[in-house]
């Protein structure tokens, strides 16, 4: 796979670039290290409301349309994303118009005028956003699930915040979280794809200037569940969502890739374990899906499914039968093998979009004080043994690790006594 080069420009800002051979167009990618968990209870979506208004005017192209047309002319893709821990800013654009995208991101990230009007309009854009996410329980069942897990605190918020946050925000406190979280302390550059000789210089032309800031660092998360937890966000549905899992590993944790294939047996495509039971056989399900989170400092690992209110006790029992399972019997030689031959697979797969790849370097210098490539994965992927993924579940799927999310019109009375192995 791609080799990268790391270095830094004038003013310590770390830049990395990852050429791609033959590749017809460079995906650009500016990553700040702050988001949700930077945030406090008063200025809870400050973060995403911020990526928003980044699009909104600078003083060389003072509106939304004027930035978007210019973009649009280039023929590139272009887009933004606020997480728990960071914020990045990317198009993916052909090679001999890069320079003029930057020219544009740049402008955007630096000059914005964060126009009073233009805040109050987009709040109702964002409160629209938050509802389309409420009205949809498969996209929603991740945030009730993380609040579950770490409740009222930083890691726990939803990252698009509260509507009554939404609508009270003012300028000055736009102004503010950017002096604060945006600068050189807190900013990284990656260039992947059909990048030229003199990209860097022109990254270094255009970043230079960007002073350090007085950056707020995030909370730690602090883990000390005892008993089983449940959340339940009580709304009327045909199809109740849930999301069943357990306390896991933060990023760099030594059984980190274990997790990763541990999940893909569960239920990591259409021949894992829980896809057949749940869906298969069952009938239970449209959609199953198990799936790792991993943070800076804690991480987890859950299946998620749209099951019948009805049948829920059901689908839970038959989720915790296949992970109490796992604990007792060896995945077999074969099994094993599938799973990692599938994640190889899909990681080639994804590794061939400039994109992707600029993603995965992104995550690796905001999570790891040493980059971890994609072939380095997969080393560590391959050494994995079946011992090792069986102990590795008895750690985990123990009765104080359980967390169960559930969208839909269901009673906790119905659903705790069963909620354990």
């Amino acid at each position: 796979m791609n080799t990268y080069k790391k270095s830094v420009l004038s003013n310590k800002i770390p830049i990395i670039m990852i050429p791609v051979k033959g590749a017809k167009a460079t995906t650009a990618m500016i990553v700040f290290k702050t988001g949700s968990k930077n945030e406090n209870a008063a200025n809870n979506g400050i973060s995403h409301f911020l990526e928003h208004m980044f699009f909104k005017g600078t003083k060389k192209r003072p509106s939304a349309l004027a930035i978007s047309s210019e973009m649009d002319a280039l023929g590139g893709e272009y887009n933004a994303f606020t997480g728990k821990e960071y914020t990045g800013y990317w198009f993916k654009i052909a090679n001999n118009k890069l320079d003029k995208a930057l020219d544009i991101l740049s402008d955007m990230l630096f000059n914005s005028l964060f126009d009073s009007e233009e805040i109050d309009r987009e709040k109702g854009v964002i409160i629209e956003e938050l509802n389309m996410y409420e009205d949809n329980p498969r996209m929603h069942i991740e945030d009730v699930f993380e609040t579950c897990l770490y409740g009222d605190t930083p890691a726990g918020w939803e990252t698009i915040g509260t509507k009554e946050n939404i609508r009270g925000f003012k300028r000055h406190d736009f102004i503010n979280y950017l002096e604060s979280q945006y600068g050189a302390q807190s900013v990284y550059v990656v260039m992947a794809g059909g990048i030229k000789t003199g990209d860097r210089q022109l990254a270094e032309k255009l970043f230079h200037t960007l002073k350090a800031n007085k950056y707020v660092a995030r909370p730690a998360v602090v883990e000390n569940q005892k008993v089983p937890q449940i959340k339940i966000s009580h709304k009327k549905t045909d199809q109740a969502a849930m999301s069943l899992g357990v306390r896991a590993f933060p990023v760099g944790h030594p059984d980190e890739f274990k997790l990763k294939l541990l999940s893909v047996i569960l239920g990591g495509s259409m021949s894992s374990r829980l896809f057949i039971n749940l869906r298969e056989r069952n009938g239970l399900a449209y959609y199953v899906n198990t799936i790792t989170e991993a943070y800076s400092d804690s991480g987890y690992l859950t299946t998620q499914a749209g099951v019948p209110a009805g049948k829920m006790e059901k689908a839970i029992g038959i989720i915790l039968s296949e992970y109490k399972k796992i604990t007792k019997e060896l995945v077999s030689a074969k099994e094993l093998k599938r799973a990692k031959d599938m994640l190889q697979g899909r990681t080639l797969l994804q590794m061939e979009a400039s994109d992707n790849l600029a993603n995965w370097y992104a995550r690796q210098i905001i999570y790891r004080k040493d980059i971890l490539t994609p072939n380095d994965m997969m080393k560590r992927i391959k050494a994995v043994t079946p011992e090792q993924i069986r102990e590795l579940a008895k750690r985990l799927f123990v009765n104080k690790n359980l967390n169960l999310a559930l969208i839909g019109n269901l009673k906790v009375e119905k659903i705790k006594p069963i909620l354990k192995f």
